[in-house]
């Protein structure tokens, strides 16, 4: 500090730089504990429910996939052999190459198709036709699973609707069992998909695109932008989150599938339609290999990080 500073302190203000920086009062001390213990007594129950639930679940599950065990007996210890039998097994293998094949019908299907649907419903959204849309588009997510996979087994069957309006139309000659045939049962069962997952898609990308401002439309049409261009450079830059969301949600749902694939098809013709999940249902409560489920189960998690993680990454970019 220089001599002039120096002579600038007043007395008053040498005794106050002498003095101890001042501790914070025995109330204040309380209050902040207070307010800790209540933050703490908020936190423990869904933390207790998280561990018993989740963690402890996951844990026992990564215990098991190590021992060869039938549930019942006592478990023999296997090491890795379970996780080696996965790829090496085709019959391991399959499940979850038929799992990634469903993604696209799962999940890329839906969020294109919802983001079509989405930028129409937006050029006329007060109107009626627009409510009527999104309510017919939606009504997939409040129906079951269980019964949305009765309803398009019964409308691909030998004699549904979809074959009775081929042969309508003179295309008899490609109707067939959908879901009994080895080469569109997969494809029908994504379809099912598909169609449960637009609704959801189309929600959230309507959503995303009420909270685009609309000076960005018209900054992008006094340069000259059509209705394409509008899409690829406004909207679509604009519902990364959304589209985050989308993704996330559908390739989870796609590598996790079970309900609609046990009621329409149970993993048939054949193993053509059979997904990890199904796999491990099967495995542990119908040929009583619970190591060997576990495993499974442990691969599935670790496959749904996989492909989630850098998905989100890629669509949401760098945060600013």
């Amino acid at each position: 500090m220089s001599d002039l500073t120096i002579s600038r302190l007043t007395p008053e203000a040498d005794a106050r730089a002498e003095l101890p920086p001042a501790r914070p009062g025995r109330r204040g001390t309380w209050a902040r504990r207070r307010r800790s213990a209540a933050a703490l007594a908020l936190v423990l129950p869904a933390a207790f429910f998280y561990v018993t639930f989740v963690l402890r679940p996951i844990l026992f599950t990564v215990q098991y996939s190590l021992y060869d065990w039938n549930g019942v007996t006592e478990a023999t210890w296997v090491g890795a052999e379970n996780y080696t039998r996965l790829f090496s097994d085709p019959e391991m293998f399959g499940p979850i190459l038929n799992a990634l094949q469903l993604i696209v019908y799962f999940s890329f299907v839906p969020v294109a198709l919802g983001l079509i649907a989405a930028a129409i419903i937006r050029k006329f959204a007060t109107s009626r036709l627009a409510i009527i849309g999104r309510t017919v588009l939606f009504l997939p997510q409040v129906i079951p699973l269980v019964a949305a996979g009765i309803m398009w087994t019964w409308i691909m069957a030998t004699d549904g609707v979809l074959n009775q309006f081929l042969r309508l139309i003179g295309l008899g000659s490609v109707t067939r069992a959908w879901l009994g045939d080895f080469d569109t049962a997969l494809p029908g069962v994504g379809v099912i998909g598909a169609w449960v997952s637009l609704g959801l898609c189309l929600v959230l990308l309507l959503a995303g695109m009420s909270k685009i401002d609309p000076a960005l439309y018209e900054a992008a049409r006094l340069d000259g932008a059509g209705p394409i261009r509008e899409f690829w450079s406004v909207t679509l830059p604009s519902l990364r989150q959304e589209l985050a969301v989308c993704l996330t949600v559908t390739v989870i749902a796609a590598l996790a599938s079970f309900d609609i694939i046990y009621i329409s098809t149970q993993g048939g013709p054949g193993n053509s339609t059979l997904v990890p999940g199904l796999e491990i249902y099967y495995l542990a409560f119908f040929q009583r290999e619970v190591g060997q489920a576990s495993a499974l189960a442990v691969a599935l998690m670790v496959l749904v990080l996989i492909v989630v993680i850098p998905l989100q990454r890629l669509i949401r970019g760098r945060e600013q």
